[in-house]
């Protein structure tokens, strides 16, 4: 799987952090393990009245030393941390453009090690 093809299908896919969330936790659940993903959502009381989960504010994905995290908004903030066993050693904030590219190169180490991870990049890039 190609780092180029993967980042290219991210960028395609998403346009904001609802976008991510889904892309992350439907199309590429096969590729991350378990708990790596955790999407946070901001719940109107309309929301809450209606039994509703809200709409995706902020998106965390911890892959190895790496946390990366997107904040919804207007202009959503992405930053990408690099950390080990639970203490953080650096914080940075990146454009989204760094954001998408630091994810993707995770996706591909991952599928890299994993068949199935490999399947299911491939479904992304070719969008089957």
């Amino acid at each position: 799987m190609e780092f180029d093809m993967v980042a290219a299908a991210l960028r395609q896919d998403a346009a904001d952090v609802a976008t991510y969330a889904r892309v992350l936790t439907v199309t590429l659940a096969d590729v991350l393990p378990p708990g790596s993903v955790t999407v946070e959502y901001e719940r109107s009381l309309g929301d809450r009245l209606k039994g509703r989960e809200g709409h995706p504010s902020r998106i965390v994905v911890r892959l190895g030393e790496r946390t990366l995290s997107l904040t919804g908004g207007h202009r959503p903030v992405a930053e990408v941390h690099h950390e080990v066993r639970g203490v953080v050693l650096s914080r940075d904030q990146v454009s989204l453009d760094v954001w998408v590219q630091a994810l993707a190169r995770e996706l591909v180490a991952q599928a890299e090690a994993d068949a199935r991870a490999a399947e299911a990049l491939r479904r992304l890039v070719t969008g089957a």
